[in-house]
C-alpha cells in the first residue's frame, strides 16, 4: 500500500471535521515532544545565565517559551497539512486526518503566539519577548513557508528556530544576549542537521512523495551521511565552548567529549551501513545526546558556581 492510499478520503475528512476537534487534537498540534525539548533547553539557558530571576517570573518565562513553541507548531501544522496528508508518518495528524478544520489550527496558533509574546514582554522583559517573537516568526515564515519546500538546506538554516530557546531563557534573566547564550545556540544549531537527516534517511520515501527536498532526496544517502559525520565533528568544538567561557566546569567538558565521541561513532556506523537500522538508532541517540549535554551543563554549572 502506498503513502497516497493511506491519506484520508474527502468524505472521511468531512465526517471527522463535523465531529469537531477534541482536547487531544489541540494538544497534538502543539507538537508536545518538540515542545518538551524546547522547554528543557530554555530552562537550562535561564538557569545558567548570570544573575537572578524571581522563581515566579522564571516560571512565567518558561511557560511563555512552551506556549510560543506550541503556537509555532500549530501554525506549522496548518500550513503543512497538504504534504502531511501524503506522508505515512504525519497522515494521522488532526488536520490531514480531518479531525480539525484549518481555521481552528491557525487561529489557535496565532492566539497562543501573540499571548505568549505579550505576557513575556509585560511580566519578564522586552529582550526575551523579542527573541520569542523572532523564534515564532522564523519557524513559521523562514523555515515552514520559505525554506522547507525549496531547498535541501531547509534543516540547516531553519534549525536556528530550535536553537533560540536557551537564548530566550538567558535573556529573561539578563535582559540581553551574552556569549554564553550564543554558545548554547550554536550547540543546538550544529546538532540539528545530523539529528533530522538521520530521520530523513529512513523516511526518504515520505519526503519524496510529498515533494519536500530533504538532503537524501536531492543529493542521495551517501552525501547526506558524509555531511552528518562532518556536523558531528563540529559538535566536538561547539559543545566545549561553554566550558571555555566558564559557564560550566571540568565535569561538563569531560562528559560532552565522551558524548560527542559516541555521537560521531554512530555517524561513522551510519556512513558504513547501507540499511536503515543505524540511521534509526542514531536518530534515537541524537535526542538523548542533546538532553544529556544540556543536563550536564545544568548540573555542572550549579556545582561550578
Amino acid at each position: 500500500m502506498t503513502e497516497l492510499s493511506e491519506a484520508p478520503t474527502t468524505a472521511g475528512v468531512r465526517r471527522a471535521a463535523a465531529a469537531g476537534a477534541g482536547v487531544a487534537d489541540y494538544f497534538e498540534i502543539l507538537k508536545p515532544r518538540i515542545m518538551a525539548l524546547v522547554v528543557f533547553t530554555g530552562l537550562v539557558g535561564l538557569s545558567v545565565a548570570p544573575g537572578h530571576l524571581h522563581p515566579v517570573l522564571a516560571a512565567v518565562a518558561v511557560l511563555c517559551i512552551a506556549v510560543g513553541a506550541g503556537a509555532a507548531g500549530a501554525i506549522n501544522m496548518w500550513y503543512d497539512r497538504d504534504i502531511d496528508a501524503l506522508m505515512r508518518r504525519t497522515s494521522r495528524r488532526p488536520l490531514p486526518a480531518g479531525r480539525m478544520m484549518p481555521g481552528e489550527a491557525l487561529g489557535f496558533g496565532v492566539v497562543l503566539g501573540v499571548g505568549a509574546v505579550v505576557v513575556m514582554a509585560l511580566a519578564v522583559n522586552l529582550a526575551a519577548a523579542e527573541l520569542l517573537a523572532l523564534t515564532i516568526v522564523f519557524y513559521v515564515f523562514v523555515y515552514t513557508i520559505w525554506l522547507k519546500r525549496r531547498t535541501p538546506q531547509n534543516i540547516v538554516i531553519g534549525g536556528a528556530a530550535g536553537a533560540f530557546p536557551p537564548m530566550i531563557g538567558w535573556a529573561a534573566v539578563t535582559g540581553d544576549i551574552g556569549w554564553g547564550a550564543i554558545a548554547l545556540f550554536a550547540i543546538i544549531f550544529f546538532w540539528t542537521p545530523p539529528h533530522f537527516w538521520a530521520l530523513s534517511l529512513y523516511r526518504t520515501g515520505d519526503y519524496a512523495a510529498a515533494g519536500v527536498p530533504m538532503l537524501p532526496v536531492v543529493s542521495g544517502p551517501r552525501e547526506t551521511k558524509r555531511q552528518m559525520l562532518l556536523y558531528t565533528l563540529v559538535l566536538w568544538a561547539a559543545t566545549l565552548v561553554p566550558w571555555l567561557l566558564g559557564v560550566a566546569g571540568g565535569l561538563y567538558a569531560a562528559g560532552v567529549l565522551l558524548l560527542s565521541a559516541v555521537f560521531t561513532g554512530w555517524a561513522i556506523q551510519v556512513y558504513r551501513d547501507n540499511s536503515d537500522r543505524s540511521a534509526r538508532r542514531m536518530f534515537a541517540f541524537s535526542l538523548l545526546y542533546l538532553f544529556l549535554v544540556f543536563s550536564l551543563l545544568l548540573v555542572d554549572h550549579t556545582n561550578w558556581h
